[in-house]
């Protein structure tokens, strides 16, 4: 069996409001990357110590971050 499916809300949008929905989004997109950037970094200036203290290895770092910005994924 076939599915059809249409969006009909960005049909009805003018140029305007999209590229204004298109803005919204990269500026949403920007500062996710920047909390990725300024807790992958801040994570990465902690001692193995201080990991340690905290439960974490390096190896963990990258998705904590990611997890951080992005919201966990699955």
């Amino acid at each position: 069996m076939a599915y059809v499916s249409s969006n009909r809300t960005t049909a009805a949008l003018s140029l305007g409001d999209r590229f204004a929905d298109i803005r919204k989004d990269l500026a949403a997109a920007w500062r996710a990357h920047s909390i990725y950037r300024q807790t992958l970094r801040e994570l990465q200036g902690l001692s193995a110590r201080e990991l340690n203290d905290l439960g974490l290895n390096p190896t963990m770092l990258r998705s904590i971050a990611l997890e951080a910005a992005y919201g966990k994924k699955g």
